[in-house]
């Protein structure tokens, strides 16, 4: 089993997640059970499928989370760009968020990658 907490691309997406509730805080409140609700169940979908397959016995099944992982992080891209397009985010804030995700997601890539060509050689 592997420690989560020492992969920085987990580190980096808790901090996302922290980020993203913080930005959520100000959106008008008739949005607390739609984006609000769905950026904040995609941004930390990012991390807890991290952690969650760390907890898993085989790299096959700990990339197939990652996976997962990254397709949060693109949902959580677009709800960020509909925020800033709302006017819910400002477009500063957005742009930071923006490149956590971005960076986020090479990472996720990178990491799945290795995985898998580690396996391919087994």
């Amino acid at each position: 089993m592997k420690d989560y907490k020492n992969y920085t691309v987990w580190q980096k997406s808790h901090q996302l997640t922290l980020d993203v509730y913080k930005a959520v805080r100000n959106f008008p409140k008739e949005e607390m059970f739609s984006l609000t609700s769905q950026m904040k169940r995609s941004s930390s979908s990012i991390p807890t499928n991290i952690a969650e397959g760390c907890g898993r016995n085989t790299d096959k099944d700990f990339a197939r989370f990652l996976v997962i992982s990254f397709g949060s992080a693109n949902e959580l891209e677009y709800q960020i760009i509909l925020s800033v397009d709302l006017d819910f985010i400002n477009p500063a804030e957005g742009q930071i968020l923006l490149l956590q995700i971005e960076e986020i997601k090479k990472m996720l890539n990178a990491l799945i990658s290795k995985i898998n060509n580690t396996n391919a050689k087994s």
